[in-house]
């Protein structure tokens, strides 16, 4: 009798008939003999029908104002579905409670709509499995220390998931979305695109951090740091499928790096279309300069992402970086008024019409020539890169957004993606 966690999304929680089919999938796992606990996510369109209410009382005001508010506004999703599924499951025959994040507890830090997870109490979870429940637990909340319920961010219920999994020490973390595995890349920019059957944490680390939507990235890094088993499926295949051969579907997260995997020098491409580029123009060169640009950019709670510094002309240099696209217009206004001032810099100039393509693969690290075949690809269809990143798995470049297609194509067939594999 194996410990296994099912997370389900919010279209796979989308209504009363999709619930009922989850219902049926969990129960069919109990009845094998498995204990059970589910994470599910709030009803599909369900928090941001909440957090759309909020926007209408405060029209005038940043939202972030009532984080605390928000938090206990934006938590209610996921009590609401996990409070369903449980009546969906006892219709089942099937025994079962929910509970919230806070009634387990999974404690955070005061973080409100981004906590952070620090401990998991699994007594409560593991008396109930005993006693022959399946038990339901909200995805993407908890509670701080003072009692206040926290949320996790977007995508916090694939955290949740891992989390509890790893709390509870589960042989696997099944993660049900509207999406059969982890593709080469996304099918919808690729049609010849394939389902990989395993993929090495590390490179799914990546894979998330660039732009891939199947799983959350702070989901990764926990599964990562206490080796859970995760497998990404699909929650549309039919509920009543031969649980062997849906033990064996999907994608396979591994921490195994096998002979096999190491065939493969590329495993997926990565885009992302929400990056903008900004630059600093007429730099003093002086030790510091970096700081002094982003140091300010940090402080402010603003992620950067590609970076780069021209060489020195007449003493002056200009200054690039990336940041997310909701954060460009902020970004831009914190250099005009306060940076570039105190810098003595000419101006800034941006770019919201940029897009990065990445490249992802254990196999980088022992061949060469990748970046090479990249850029030449990328030459031949006409693409100027503006910027480059690399690490020692991945490649990853600045292009014109409206190249993104193109790209994603000729690099997949480049580097023998669109092929079945062996």
């Amino acid at each position: 009798m194996a410990l296994i966690v099912h997370k389900y999304g919010g279209t796979s929680m989308g209504s009363t008939e999709r619930i009922r089919n989850v219902a049926k999938r969990v129960a069919k796992w109990a009845r094998a003999g498995h204990q059970i606990v589910v994470v599910p996510s709030a009803m599909s369109g369900e928090t941001n029908r909440l957090l759309g209410l909020a926007k209408e009382l405060a029209p005038g005001r940043a939202t972030q104002a009532y984080h605390r508010e928000l938090d206990m506004l934006a938590s209610t999703g996921e009590q609401a579905s996990s409070a369903l599924l449980a009546i969906a499951l006892q219709s089942e025959g099937m025994e079962s409670v929910s509970y919230a994040g806070w009634q387990v507890p999974i404690r955070t830090d005061s973080s409100y709509t981004k906590a952070r997870i620090e401990s998991i109490e699994d007594q409560r979870v593991r008396a109930d499995l005993a006693a022959g429940k399946v038990v339901i637990v909200t995805g993407f909340q908890g509670i701080d220390e003072q009692g206040h319920i926290t949320t996790l961010g977007r995508g916090g219920s694939d955290t949740s998931a891992v989390a509890v999994a790893a709390a509870m020490k589960a042989d696997e973390c099944l993660i049900y979305t509207d999406v059969d595995g982890v593709y080469t890349t996304d099918p919808r920019v690729a049609p010849a695109a394939r389902r990989l059957s395993t993929v090495s944490f590390e490179e799914m680390l990546e894979m998330a951090s660039l732009g891939s939507k199947v799983l959350q990235i702070r989901s990764v890094e926990f599964a990562g740091k206490y080796k859970v088993p995760v497998r990404v499926l699909s929650s549309f295949t039919p509920w009543d499928i031969d649980i062997n051969e849906e033990a064996r579907s999907g994608t396979l997260i591994t921490f195994e790096e096998d002979e096999k995997m190491e065939q493969a020098v590329v495993s997926g491409i990565a885009f992302n279309r929400d990056e903008a580029k900004i630059s600093v123009l007429g730099v003093p060169d002086t030790p510091g300069v970096a700081y002094r640009i982003l140091g300010p950019v940090a402080d402010a709670n603003i992620e950067v992402d590609v970076i780069i510094q021209n060489l020195s002309k007449d003493g002056k240099t200009d200054f690039s970086f990336t940041v997310h696209r909701n954060d460009y217009a902020r970004t831009v206004d914190l250099l005009k008024e306060k940076i570039v001032p105190a810098l003595g810099a000419q101006e800034v100039v941006g770019d919201t019409k940029i897009c990065k393509v990445s490249i992802v693969g254990i196999g980088m690290r022992s061949h060469v020539g990748v970046a090479s075949t990249m850029f030449r690809t990328l030459s031949e269809e006409g693409i100027n890169i503006q910027m480059i990143s690399t690490s020692e798995i991945k490649t990853s470049v600045v292009i014109d957004e409206k190249y993104l297609e193109l790209a994603v194509r000729s690099l997949h067939t480049a580097f023998g993606l669109d092929k079945p594999a062996e």
